[in-house]
């Protein structure tokens, strides 16, 4: 269950961050299910997704 309640901290970080935020953010966070870096990425402004991709390597 702590995973759940991390994972509800981790997203309302994440709705809050600007863009290079929210890539640290996604690009950090450790321990998310598939699922949950999908959720995380509804609040990612789609225009900047190269920027996540570049970060990501």
């Amino acid at each position: 269950m702590e995973g759940k309640a991390n994972f509800q901290h981790v997203l309302e970080r994440f709705k809050e961050a600007d863009v290079d935020q929210k890539i640290e953010l996604y690009t950090t966070v450790k321990g998310l299910s598939v699922e949950q870096y999908k959720e995380l990425l509804k609040y990612f402004p789609i225009k900047e997704l190269g920027r996540l991709e570049q970060a990501m390597g």
